[in-house]
């Protein structure tokens, strides 16, 4: 049996070829024909003509066989150009007789399943129309169609088709305005990846929230879940109106025994609020972003999915009686669990950050009183970060996600001027606070066996503050109007907490507890606004916020692992300064108040062996601010009085230490105390006019109190049973300097009261040692008291902290010396010394006592 390969644009290059050689021969044949056909003889003699003769028969002879040559070639080459066009068009026919045969085949095969089950057996599912659900795959073989995208608002989009045996998920279509996705396909049940959820659709109507998206397609035995959608976009305010919702984020698929789960989909960011009409309306509130979908799990062998970050919240509309608050940042999604075999739990998605508060609207100026200054939007609130999903046998808990950070608080509008007589000037208008921080989200568990705990996610800053409005200018003819009062400036925000090491406890048998998530930082207060012309009251400052706390470290691993440090607390913020007030008998504004240190987290205990965590360590407490001067007198009055300074936040307390293993390990060592806030000044007072009888001057303010160091240190970690020291407590915080009072003004004016020094943190009590081996832990150093206004009273000084016990062999912890007492007009007390620890009852020393300064 003879078989024959031939390729036809082999054959038809080649003809191409020969064809261009043949025209090179006749065009050569045709320049030799007369130079050799028709030769001169070189002489009249009969030699020379025989011989011209002879060799011109030959060159004709040459053109004659050329002549027979070149006809054959030129047959050839038409052989050769219709052999390869005849195998081109067998070839065609071959290809299209076999896709005939292969199509007829295949829808012999799928024609029973068709019939029965309205499914081919092998092929991929067909693509939805707009808003219309992907068909299926083949049962045996072949891919779930797409749903398709909906373009008409209000109608969801399309679900994935789902695979056979073998084949992905088709992925879900977008949705229409305001409506969600569709969902992604389920894989193959054999093998094959979830579809991807499609994403929301973006709003287009005021109060109707941006579309959910769709949630991811879960896997077949083997295969990768599909991830979820990202919500739609909230649509911004009109006039007077808030601003939309953002959508959801869709859940991650599933996984199947052997692959990793699909992530959640981000959130929709919120829109913003409409601006105000006019000074007679409130402006619109932002929209709230749109949480993050949560990671899909894992089933035998893989990883959770990571869960979608939340949307961020819209900008409060401007102007207005009252701005417009920043909406909420979305919080974060949870992490999907990790295979129950093997496999690492999902991180948590982050929480996003607020939108911020706009500018309140001016008052109107008027001859019957300026109008008062609106009120500026207060910041959105941070949103919280997702937790982190567990691992269940062998595998690292994910970590927590991120707390998103506060929104700023926007200003206070400017008083209206009094425009005649003795209209008086409007009061400015305070300003918005700043929005919260976020938490952190928790960590997630350790697997069963083996395995890390996830570190807790950090807590989002919180929102800053800003200056408030000034008052407005009294008229300027006739008697003078009174000016109007300046606004009181915004509270900063405070900062989120960190999130906890862990939900449950690490590793069973083998691994380290997560550690805590810092907490997150505190803004300072807004500043007061300035009174206007003729006398008004200067703003109050506006207060700090809190630090955040730090979230709390997670016990080790049952035979063996250390537990998780505790998160750091948060330094919190500084007050505002009080503004100064004008002329008249108005007084300055007070200085707002610094807020509170966040608090470390507690360490975590160790298991059967291994050593506890450290404490985290408290944070300082915020700065006050100083008082506003007070107003010079008008015309024979007096002057106005001085601000009161701020007073000093408190410190933050350390984290106590965790316990160290129950069989062999050291307790870990508590955290220190933060410092307490310094005080500011009081303001000066204002001086009585000169004119007709002399006005009496104003009294300064007081001087702010200063803030106390952190409750004491934490206590430290109690050693092992068997074997192991102590920890030691930690330094108690130093306490915050006290501020003197402000001049009294002119004639008469009493100056302020001096603040007292804020009290030192006590120190934190060493932990006892083993039962059978072990040190007791040192206590920790009570810290100084802070140092009074002139002529006021120091602060006390801390307690110091008493040394932890020996049990059977071992020697006791010495007792943390006490801080000494702030100086001022009367020195304060020292602190006690701790005292020492007991020595074990076979052996060992007593510990030496702390001493008092």
């Amino acid at each position: 049996m003879s078989f024959v390969i031939a390729a036809p644009e082999a054959l038809v290059a080649v003809a191409s070829d020969l064809a261009g050689i043949g025209s090179a021969l006749a065009e050569a044949n045709a320049a030799a024909l007369a130079p050799t056909t028709a030769l001169l003889a070189a002489g009249a003699d009969e030699v020379s003509a025989a011989i011209a003769a002879l060799f011109g028969a030959h060159g004709q002879a040459y053109q004659t066989v050329s002549a027979q040559a070149s006809a054959f070639h030129a047959q050839f080459v038409q052989a050769l150009t219709g052999g390869g066009g005849a195998y081109a068009a067998a070839e065609a026919a071959n290809v299209s007789a076999a896709q005939s045969t292969d199509q007829r085949l295949l829808d012999l095969i799928n024609g029973p399943t068709q019939a029965l089950l309205g499914r081919p057996l092998i092929g991929d599912g067909a693509n939805g129309g707009p808003g219309q659900d992907g068909g299926p795959g083949g049962l045996l073989y072949g891919n779930g169609g797409n749903g398709g995208t909906s373009t008409t608002a209000g109608v969801a989009g399309g679900n994935g088709g789902a695979a056979g045996l073998i084949g992905n998920g088709g992925a879900g279509g977008g949705g229409g305005a305001g409506a969600a996705g569709g969902n992604g396909g389920a894989g193959g049940w054999l093998y094959g990846n979830g579809g991807a959820g499609g994403a929301g659709g973006t709003s287009v109507i005021p109060g109707v929230a941006g579309g959910n998206g769709g949630a991811g397609g879960s896997a077949g035995l083997w295969g990768t879940g599909g991830a979820g959608g990202d919500g739609g976009n909230g649509r911004s305010g009109p006039v007077n109106v808030a601003g939309s919702a953002g959508g959801n984020g869709g859940a991650g698929g599933a996984a199947g025994l052997f692959g990793d789960a699909g992530a959640g989909g981000n959130g929709g960011k919120g829109g913003a609020g409409g601006a105000a009409f006019s000074i007679n309306f409130t402006a619109g509130d932002g929209g709230a972003g749109g949480a993050g979908g949560s990671g899909g799990h894992a089933l035998l062998w893989g990883a959770g999915g990571a869960g979608g970050n939340g949307g961020s919240g819209g900008t409060g509309g401007a102007g207005g009686s009252t701005a417009g608050a920043g909406g909420n940042g979305g919080a974060g999604g949870g992490g999907g669990t990790g295979g129950l075999l093997f496999g690492n739990g999902g991180a948590g998605g982050h929480g996003a950050a607020a939108g911020n508060g706009l500018a309140a609207g001016n008052g109107v100026s008027s001859s019957g009183g300026g109008g008062a200054g609106g009120t500026g939007g207060a910041g959105g609130d941070g949103g919280a970060g997702g937790a982190g999903g567990n691992a269940r046998l062998w595998g690292v808990g994910g970590a927590g996600g991120a707390g998103g950070d506060g929104g700023a608080g926007g200003a206070g509008g400017k008083g209206g001027s009094g425009l005649s007589g003795n209209a008086n000037g409007g009061a400015g208008g305070d300003s918005g606070r700043g929005g919260t921080g976020g938490a952190g989200g928790d960590g997630g568990a350790a697997g069963l066996l083996v395995g890390t705990g996830g570190h807790g996610g950090d807590g989002g800053a919180g929102g800053a503050a800003v200056k408030d409005g000034d008052g407005g200018a009294a008229a300027g003819t006739g008697i003078a109007g009174a000016g109007g009062r300046g606004g009181a400036g915004g509270s900063g925000g405070s900062g989120g907490d960190g999130g906890g090491g862990v939900a449950g406890p690490a590793g069973w048998l083998f691994g380290d507890g997560g550690a805590g998530g810092n907490g997150g930082a505190a803004a300072a207060g807004g500043a007061g606004g300035q009174a206007g012309g003729g006398g008004g009251n200067g703003g109050n400052g506006g207060n700090g916020g809190n630090g955040g706390n730090g979230g709390n470290g997670a016990t080790g691993g049952w035979l063996y692992g250390n537990g998780g440090a505790g998160g750091q607390g948060a330094t919190a913020g500084a007050g505002g300064a009080g503004a100064n007030g004008v002329s008249s008998t108005n007084g300055g504004g007070n200085g707002g108040i610094g807020g509170t240190g966040g608090s470390g987290g507690a360490g975590g205990n160790a298991g059967l062996l291994g050593v506890g965590g450290a404490g985290g360590h408290g944070a300082s407490g915020g700065a006050g601010d100083r008082g506003g001067a007070g107003g010079t007198g008008f015309i024979s009055s007096d002057g106005g009085a001085g601000g009161d300074g701020g007073d000093g936040g408190n410190g933050g307390s350390g984290g106590a230490g965790g316990t160290g293993g129950l069989l062999f390990g050291a307790g870990g060592n508590g955290g220190p105390g933060g410092s307490g806030g310094a005080a500011d000044i009081g303001g000066n007072g204002g001086a009585g006019n000169g004119g007709g009888t002399d006005g009496n001057g104003g009294n300064g303010g007081s001087g702010g109190g200063a803030g106390s160091g952190g409750d004491g240190g934490g206590a430290g970690g109690n050693g092992a049973w068997l074997f192991g020291n102590g920890g030691a407590g930690g330094g108690g915080g130093k306490g915050g300097n006290g501020a003197g009072g402000g001049l009294g003004g002119g004639s008469f004016g009493l100056p302020g009261l001096n603040g007292s020094g804020g009290d030192g943190g006590d120190g934190g009590n060493g932990a006892p040692g083993g039962v059978l081996y072990g040190n007791g832990g040192a206590g920790g150093q009570g810290s100084s008291g802070g140092i009074g206004g002139p002529g006021a009273t120091g602060g006390a000084g801390g307690k110091g902290g008493d040394g932890g016990d020996a049990q059977l062999i071992g020697d006791g912890g010495n007792g943390g010396n006490g801080g000494a007492g702030g100086t001022g007009g009367t020195p304060g007390p020292g602190g006690p010394g701790g005292s020492g620890g007991l020595g074990g009852l076979l052996f060992g020393q007593t510990g030496t006592a702390g001493v008092s300064p």
